[in-house]
């Protein structure tokens, strides 16, 4: 397998906000050299000096393409250099019913060619509500990307949808040509799982599992059978939502655990 590790800064959050050029030349110090952009109205002047001056590129950033406007967020990410931005979160009540979920598509779809324009690719990245909710016999998710313009990708949360109740490497699989990026995170999954309110419930419910997660293979999610389903994977992105030892160990065991199955 030759797709290119990455990190979710999002995983760094609190570091990042205290000094982000100390954060980012941490992570480029364990080996990283490429990175998935967050929170770019706010950490963009810190991304723009930092990512060069420590030898990292960010290929991929997730913006609000759904609900956010467009052409600022294009803006910031043309400007950092990425070529992937990513639709990162939907709230889960709009998975309930097959015209929200196509209401939804259509809101990506109209992102595609304004990001064409700039040189860059739209995507989706998932949480559990959309494998949860399912439409027509399928998963929210499935029935979405039946949906969506051919050019636009998926990054999937493998953890997310393991949560979710749905068999990730059958989910993999049957969507393997349009999923150029995987979420790598683990955990333990504790709990009932089908009766746990879903990651952004309105009521602000955290789910029972996630008090905290584990470095990847070290959980129940079954990452490495995963990443071999999909043969034209580009980046597998190290990401902790929650994580109750030190950070950067953490991200650094779940990298080599990535690199002892030949990514780089």
């Amino acid at each position: 397998m030759t797709a290119t590790i990455s990190l979710q800064l999002y995983t760094v959050k609190e570091a990042l906000a205290a000094d982000p050029d100390a954060t980012l030349g941490r992570i480029a110090d364990i080996g990283f050299t490429a990175v998935e952009l967050f929170g770019l109205p706010y950490f963009g002047d810190a991304y723009a000096a930092g990512l060069a001056k420590h030898g990292l590129t960010a290929p991929s950033a997730h913006v609000p393409l759904a609900t956010g406007e467009l052409e600022a967020s294009f803006d910031l990410a043309e400007k950092l250099g990425v070529h992937t931005v990513i639709e990162s979160f939907t709230p889960p009540t709009l998975w309930e019913s097959a015209d929200e979920i196509a209401r939804l598509a259509d809101r990506l779809n109209s992102a595609v060619e304004p990001a064409a324009a700039r040189g860059m690719r739209v995507g989706y990245h998932n949480h559990d509500g959309e494998i949860r909710n399912r439409v027509e016999g399928v998963t929210g998710l499935d029935h979405f990307a039946s949906l969506l313009d051919p050019r636009v990708v998926l990054e999937v949360d493998a953890y997310w949808v393991a949560a979710g109740g749905e068999d990730l490497v059958e989910f993999l699989t049957r969507n393997a040509d349009r999923i150029k990026f995987i979420h790598v995170k683990d955990g333990s999954l504790t709990g009932d799982l089908p009766n746990q309110v879903p990651a952004g419930h309105i009521s602000g419910e955290a789910p029972e599992h996630l008090s905290s997660q584990l470095p990847a293979g070290r959980g129940v999610v079954p990452l490495a059978a995963g990443l071999d389903a999909v043969a034209d994977l580009e980046f597998a992105v190290v990401e902790f939502d929650v994580y109750s030892g030190d950070i950067f160990e953490g991200i650094a065991e779940a990298r080599q655990f990535l690199v002892e199955r030949g990514l780089r």
